[in-house]
């Protein structure tokens, strides 16, 4: 079959699902709809809907939409509770073929009920898979322990289970054995290639402007691709359509605006409104450290770091709507260390879409998004390393809801170009021809609850057209609902990707953080057998459990195992022009992962434990198979978040986090010698010149640093001045303890680098 019959082949089956779908709803009945907050308009996201005394019922979902579907004809009540607002009941009268709008609006309650919250969230567990994904909130994120009373993604992602953070200072997250060009990062569906600052502690997400956040740490069904290891799918709110509002801070660390606000106010439920919602945030580090945090370093820390992000929201009366983003990050650390000058610079945007036709059960999502990330960095020892990676995304999506099921399909277009200048430790340059690679994807995934069964098979069609290949991708979760309090669920799939790192995954240390993508330079063969494919490969499969062990206390015990086929890593030994840029590797990672979470009136306690090994494979020059452990593989990780509320309105608020891991690998100094350059070439006499001393390495990876450990609390108080105006103050420790935790040695002069040691911080906060 030639490239276009397949792109025709499958639009055609895409319209064709369209067009006869809807007749399967002839002879039922459907409510669907919005649920707002009334105060500010914003979408109620992951709240049940049902019909009192029936099982037809529904959760909304990321854009606080509903739809119960198949519901025979009568009179019922339909009953929306949530969390700290009342509840709704309206009467509805369904009739023959009948399809009703409706949308709901939630007016906050000052009585709090937790009885409603956990039987959301029960309810939730029993007809959802939930294998390996993690749903995060703004609320969540905010009652972890702040670094300098900025609350942070980046340092909620370090408390999950399976995930494994490597430094304060230029540490990146390793999420079950993958590497972070193997982690997808959407926001609003664009791809975000840099997600993090320099300093590991902070990311590029204004916390206030997130509505929602998933992360799949393996397991990910067909709806995403092009990543071999994990996804985390960022969602930001609309800005508020009744008034102008916003919020200032600032604290030893960084400062903080944000405002927004009705561009067209929503004055009537049944009529269309407009907002806007614009954040920006800066690190002023390097100078406030030189006055606070002057005995970390004299020099200062020299992390600087700016993001802005701004967003247009235009919705319909009947709840369809059209989001225009953009987004400008940017990081630069100054003569770190005295050795390196170092920054990246991103940016982009888009729009992206919910369309809810007329007469048809049906949502339609879509979007369209450019983003462009460039890097650069310059040291005494490689002297030339540049990045960039700039392209676009396309996906529509739809979604047909046929009683407790689901149907939902979709199509997806990439087109992006890589760019890399690299000179390595032997001054040879690796410099990738840059290639214009696109990529195209069809999926589909259906939603069956039968009995107590929760079975989502899904299938994924990856076609990466400029390497003229097609990844078939199967997928599979199921949940078995045992009893309403033990659940058992599994998840498998196949995955790939082109995109290929610009580093390599054997450095410890390493700011430099570049993209590649399309065909790339390689041994021909590995381990005895012909490549035959030009992407990268990988399988999952999850094994967990579910239990309620009470009404306040929940327990997930995940068992995980990814092999990843075929790798490709830079060739950081390249010595001749004739050596191959890049090795082929293969590895596998598999892992236990505990969580216990307690969450009872004042009181919140978080805690996972994870259980991993994670292994690489190469070819050496004796043609035999080697095996290393990578510098992210920690046997033991353990995270214990504790957070208690008090005073008379709970404005008083007190956490503190523990994490321990274990020691991570590194490759030990086996001895010296002395180096002769020969400078004069043939004419040097090496037996009186005076070289320089060099190192005898040993294996790769087979020491361990010493267990890394670090304790952090805050205490806030909050300050209610009006109806909607709120002061917080926040005072935070990081690092109690000021252990010592290794970043890295120099191994000439044996000088240790440490991890940030205690830090206090403060920092104010006004909500207007």
């Amino acid at each position: 079959m030639s490239k276009r019959s397949f792109i025709h082949t499958l639009i055609f089956a895409g319209l064709f699902i369209c067009l006869a779908l809807p007749q399967s709803f002839a002879q039922t009945g459907t409510i669907r709809g919005f649920v707002y907050e009334q105060e500010t308009g914003e979408p109620v996201i992951f709240t049940n809907v049902y019909l009192l005394g029936t099982t037809y019922g529904s959760a909304t979902d990321v854009n606080g939409f509903y739809a119960i579907s198949k519901v025979p004809v009568g009179d019922y009540e339909l009953i929306v509770t949530y969390l700290g607002y009342d509840t709704i009941r309206i009467a509805v009268i369904i009739e023959k073929d009948d399809l009703i709008n409706k949308n709901l609006f939630l007016n906050k309650s000052s009585v709090q009920l937790d009885a409603v919250r956990i039987s959301a969230e029960r309810q939730s567990a029993r007809t959802e898979v939930k294998a390996s994904v993690i749903k995060i909130t703004p609320k969540q994120i905010s009652e972890l322990p702040t670094i300098g009373g900025i609350p942070d993604i980046a340092q909620y992602l370090q408390v999950l289970p399976g995930i494994v953070f490597t430094g304060d200072q230029g540490g990146q997250l390793y999420i079950r054995g993958g590497t972070p060009i193997q982690n997808k990062t959407l926001l609003d569906g664009m791809i975000i290639y840099q997600p993090f600052h320099s300093i590991g502690l902070y990311s590029v997400f204004d916390t206030d402007i997130l509505r929602n956040a998933d992360v799949y740490t393996a397991g990910f069904n067909a709806e995403y691709g092009d990543r071999v290891s994990s996804v985390l799918d960022i969602t930001t709110r609309d800005g508020n359509k009744k008034r102008l509002a916003g919020k200032v801070a600032a604290s030893t660390i960084g400062a903080k605006i944000l405002l927004e606000g009705p561009i067209a106010k929503q004055k009537d439920p049944n009529r269309g409104s407009s907002s806007f919602l614009i954040s920006a945030r800066t690190s002023y580090l390097e100078q406030s450290s030189k006055v606070f945090y002057k005995y970390i370093d004299e020099d200062g820390l020299p992390f600087n770091f700016m993001d802005v992000y701004g967003k247009i929201s235009i919705h319909g009366a009947n709840g369809s709507k059209i989001n225009f983003f953009g987004f400008n990050f940017n990081d630069q650390v100054n003569q770190y260390k005295s050795i390196a000058n170092y920054g990246w610079k991103s940016w982009g945007g888009g729009a992206n879409f919910v369309v809810i036709p007329g007469r048809s059960p049906v949502l339609i999502e879509g979007h369209f998004a450019y983003s462009d990330y460039k890097v650069t960095m310059e040291d005494e020892v490689f002297p030339k390393r540049e990045s960039e990676i700039s392209g676009f995304s396309l996906g529509l999506n739809f979604s047909y809801f046929l009683g407790k099921n689901t149907l939902q399909y979709g199509l997806e277009l990439q087109g992006f170009k890589t760019d890399l200048i690299y000179v390595n430790a032997a001054n040879t340059t690796i410099d990738p021809s840059a290639e214009f690679t696109t990529q195209f994807a069809a999926f589909v995934k259906y939603k069956w609850i039968v009995g107590k069964f929760v079975i989502e098979p899904g299938f994924r069609l990856q076609w990466y057209s400029t390497l003229s290949e097609v990844s078939p991708e199967p997928r599979l979760a199921v949940k078995y609902n045992v009893t309403n309090r033990f659940r058992l669920k599994l998840a498998a799939g196949l995955y790939s990707q082109t995109i290929i790192s610009g580093t390599s995954d054997r450095d410890v240390v390493n700011l430099f953080y570049a993209f590649i993508s399309g065909k790339v330079d390689h041994p021909p063969s590995f381990d005895g057998n012909l490549i035959k494919n030009e992407y990268q490969k990988a399988q999952h499969f999850v094994l967990g459990a579910e239990f309620d062990l009470g009404d306040h206390v929940s327990m997930n015990l995940e068992g995980y195992y990814k092999n990843f086929q075929q790798l490709f890593n830079i060739n950081r030994n390249k010595i001749y022009n004739s050596d191959p840029d890049f090795i082929v590797e293969k590895g596998d990672a598999e892992g236990i992962d505990l969580t216990l979470k307690f969450d009872w009136r004042n009181f919140y306690i978080w805690s996972s434990y994870s259980f991993a090994y994670v292994n690489r494979y190469y070819e050496g020059l004796d043609d035999e198979l080697h095996h290393y452990y990578p510098h992210y593989d920690r046997r033991h990780n353990l995270n214990i978040v504790g957070v208690y509320k008090f005073g008379s309105n709970k404005n008083w608020e007190t956490s503190v986090r523990w994490n321990f891991g274990s020691g991570l690998p590194f490759t030990q100094n086996q001895g010296f010698y002395e180096h002769i350059n020969f400078s004069n070439g043939i004419n040097t006499n090496y037996t009186t010149a005076n070289g320089e001393l060099d190192l005898i390495l040993g294996e790769l990876n087979q020491g361990r640093l010493p267990n890394y450990m670090r304790l952090d609390a805050d205490i806030k108080r909050t300050f209610f001045l009006s109806e909607r105006s709120v002061l917080e103050i926040n005072f935070s420790l990081t690092n109690i303890f000021n252990r010592e935790n290794v970043f890295y040695v120099n191994r000439y002069s044996k000088e240790v680098i440490y991890q940030l040691p205690i830090m206090p911080a403060l920092g104010l906060s006004l909500t207007f």
